[in-house]
């Protein structure tokens, strides 16, 4: 009874909260057309269904592909606020018997705490059941040696049994498909030096007895200096055996059964995907390493004249001596830049063909901005196995695929539509202008067209952080990454600044677009200049490090700063900052004023709600239904109104999403739901609504490019 009466209280509390639960919009949801942009950990088909492949990213969540659409499709776009590390995806399952099921382990160690989740499916990704594992065992889906594994697997006996090698933890194993599971005490391996742990977990279908695969193969992510790096079990994982012969100074990568008796090994002289000083693990050697299920000897198969790091490896499934193979973390001539080597054998290994020597071509499909780039950090490499001319190779920038891998010159194409991984770091809507977007790795965007690829912003400085555009002259910007450039035609070529005082962190132009304010990454000190760059004078109190000016969009003299609780404001075109009011602390520093309006002060304070202030920051007013405010940004006005449209990321009657106001925040309608919360917009980078449309409004993820919503026709 006691349990009936807690239903019966929790339905009653849902029932009152949908009754008072802010209106909600109907809204459709996408990503801006990017193009990839983010480390592909791993692509992995199904050997069991044709076209249907799934693939993982560190901080981009996971996708499945849909062949009749020829896209990829996001699998994770559903995760809250407070689950934000599920889109760092460790490692992912399909079962061998059934294309559907398909497990996830994700977390990331410096979000939510580093909570972790087994997540599980039984509809191809279309929805999950959720095993919050954090107690037992923590993963880090960004971390070194992330394109190792797979470190979730299926038994191939049996669609209940799940093994999940971990990094700080040890072996686990699940006879539930994946709601419970319990440590695997037969394997003496927790952790290992550099925090990677288990490399992989491999189950032997010829092995299957008893209903479950009897041998057992395990990676470990260690040098022999250390400990063992390779195990093997007899016994279904009851007790392991440490296996010699295997190389001592090298890590495991990856590996792939042939269905002949051998296991394939990758190796490398560190976790990956790249080098680490810490550890340290250079990793620029390797090797390939075939093993003998049977007799246990062990052959050096690496591709001649070659000691590169190695990662990727295939086998066919039609024919056991066909293998393929990448490197990793290699820069070498590949067509037009520097990158990974793909080798392919027809004799299990005894001789390679290199691929990328023999002709290699690339075919952009339309996203211009890949042109000059590599595949690099080639994690893996994988046949269809339903049409094994065709393989895939994982990228720091995406997933390429080739048709033909059998071709002289082979054309490895820009497979990514659909696939938006990118970490947005700001942006802005010119009205009457482009939006323009700036980005972790990759420099940033202008799009006319928010559907279709664009060109990248040249030229090219690599992270971009910071961004402004001057609100009465919009032909004026700037943005700054380890350079800064200005630009005087909205973003369609941009003048590199004659001298700077520090890198990346956040600018702001004055109205006029005559003072350029910079306070750089770390620094304490913040800088003004007037003449484009050109010099620099330092600014009077700002004292704090990675603030964010802001400028008044009306007056040129004006400019404020959320300093942590204190709102600091400038009068004099940025020459000197004072105080003004006090606000709670702990908000955003990513202050909003209105278009088009003097002194009209925006600040989301995250637990302490949404502040405005009509006086140029003198004072402020907290608005009393929003209790929770993440980020704040405005967008065109509706038909009618007479302000902009407010838009924010924030708790409404208790409900989480992105809002929209058309009367100033007296009332707020959800125009997300909860199949689109992309984990929130990530430490409240940006909500910003589109000067030019009504309803259409831009989000910041984690790592899921930038989502956009716009109201359903």
């Amino acid at each position: 009874m006691k349990f009936m009466k807690t239903l019966s209280l929790t339905a009653a509390v849902l029932a009152h909260a949908a009754i008072h639960a802010a209106p909600s919009a109907n809204y459709t949801w996408d990503s801006v057309a990017i193009g990839g942009g983010g480390f592909v950990s791993a692509v992995i088909p199904s050997k069991t269904e044709s076209g249907v492949v799934y693939a993982r990213t560190d901080v981009g969540g996971a996708y499945r592909w849909d062949k009749a659409a020829a896209r990829w499709v996001p699998l994770l776009d559903w995760v809250a606020e407070g689950e934000s590390g599920h889109l760092g995806v460790e490692s992912l399952a399909v079962d061998p018997k059934n294309a559907a099921k398909v497990y996830i382990l994700a977390g990331i160690s410096y979000f939510n705490n580093g909570k972790s989740v087994i997540l599980r499916s039984t509809d191809y990704g279309q929805t999950f059941a959720t095993t919050d594992v954090t107690a037992q065992f923590k993963a880090h889906g960004n971390g070194m040696g992330r394109q190792n594994g797979e470190k979730l697997v299926v038994d191939p006996g049996s669609s209940n049994v799940l093994y999940a090698g971990t990094r700080w933890n040890g072996l686990f194993k699940s006879t539930d498909s994946g709601a419970t599971w319990n440590r695997m005490a037969g394997l003496n391996v927790t952790t290992t030096p550099n925090e990677a742990g288990i490399s992989f977990v491999m189950p032997d279908p010829a092995s299957v007895s008893g209903g479950v695969a009897q041998r057992l193969y395990v990676g470990v992510s260690r040098f022999g200096s250390v400990g063992p790096s390779f195990y093997r079990s007899n016994n279904a994982g009851a007790s392991f055996t440490a296996v010699s012969g295997a190389p001592t100074t090298l890590m495991p990568q990856r590996a792939a059964l042939d269905g002949a008796g051998n296991l394939y090994i990758t190796y490398a002289n560190g976790a990956g995907p790249h080098g680490h000083w810490a550890q340290p693990e250079p990793m620029d050697k390797g090797q390939i390493w075939k093993y003998n299920t049977t007799n246990g000897a062990w052959t050096n198969v690496t591709p001649s004249g070659f000691t590169t790091p190695f990662s990727g490896i295939s086998v066919d499934p039609n024919n056991s001596r066909r293998l393929v193979a990448s490197t990793i973390n290699t820069y070498m001539q590949q067509g037009d830049a520097w990158g990974d080597r793909f080798f392919i054998s027809t004799n299990g290994g005894s001789s390679w063909t290199d691929v990328v020597a023999r002709g290699f071509a690339k075919n952009t499909a339309g996203i211009s901005w890949i042109t000059g780039k590599s595949i690099h950090w080639a994690g893996t490499i994988a046949f269809d196995p339903f049409d094994t001319k065709a393989a895939w190779v994982t990228s720091g920038n995406g997933i390429f695929k080739t048709s033909d891998i059998n071709a002289t010159t082979t054309t490895w194409t820009f497979n990514v539509k659909g696939l938006e991984e990118t970490v947005p770091l700001n942006l802005v809507s010119v009205p009457g202008g482009p939006l323009v977007s700036v980005i972790g790795d990759y420099d940033g965007f202008r799009h006319t067209d928010v559907t279709q690829y664009s060109a990248i912003l040249t030229p090219s400085i690599g992270t971009t952080t910071g961004l402004a555009v001057a609100a009465a002259n919009t032909a004026a910007m700037v943005r700054v990454g380890n350079d800064m450039y200005y630009s005087t035609n909205t973003g369609a070529s941009w003048t590199k600044t004659a001298s700077l005082n520090g890198v990346k962190g956040q600018v702001a132009l004055s109205a006029n677009g005559a003072t350029l304010l910079h306070s750089p990454q770390d620094s304490t000190t913040s800088y003004r200049s007037v003449n484009s760059g050109s010099s620099w004078t330092a600014i009077s109190g700002l004292a704090a490090a990675n603030i964010r000016p802001v400028a008044d969009p009306v007056n040129s003299s004006k400019f404020y700063v959320y300093d942590n609780g204190v709102m600091r404001v400038s009068t004099d075109g940025g020459a000197t900052f004072g105080a003004r009011a006090s606000l709670a602390a702990g908000g955003s520093n990513v202050v909003r004023v209105a278009p088009d309006r003097e002194g009209d002060v925006w600040v989301a304070l995250n637990n302490g709600g949404l502040a405005r202030s009509t006086d140029s920051g003198t004072s402020f007013a907290t608005l009393s239904n929003v209790t929770y405010c993440g980020a704040v940004g405005f967008g065109k006005a509706a038909t009618g109104a007479t302000y902009p449209a407010v838009y924010i990321w924030g708790t409404v009657d208790g409900v989480r999403g992105v809002y929209r106001s058309i009367d100033t925040g007296a009332s707020w309608v959800r125009v997300n739901d909860d199949q689109h919360e992309y984990g929130g917009p990530a430490n409240g980078q940006f909500v910003v609504g589109d000067m030019n449309t009504y309803g259409v409004v831009y989000m910041s993820t984690a790592g899921r490019g930038i989502a956009y919503g716009k109201p359903a026709p």
